[in-house]
């Protein structure tokens, strides 16, 4: 999202960034395990997607990326995509 995005760039003294290694890897990780589709599947054995509030995995994903690549808010703007994937 954004806001890793601009953590990446902040520079401290000794540290070349506050994001490690591996924490996009877990925050994609953690975007893919709580997608509705996927908590749905589990809980009953099947998803619903009229029932979706917060995406699928894959979305979830894909929305993260492009906010953390591009770091700039007007660019994940959900609201008025015309397409999410």
């Amino acid at each position: 999202m954004r806001w890793a995005n601009h953590a990446q760039n902040i520079k401290t003294t000794g540290v070349k960034s506050i994001i490690e290694i591996g924490d996009i890897d877990q925050a994609l990780t953690a975007a893919n395990v709580i997608g509705d589709d996927r908590l749905q599947k589990e809980a009953r054995g099947y998803s619903l997607p009229e029932s979706f509030t917060h995406g699928t995995s894959a979305k979830r994903m894909y929305w993260f990326k492009k906010g953390f690549t591009l770091g700039d808010i007007n660019e994940a703007d959900t609201f008025s995509a015309n397409k999410l994937d």
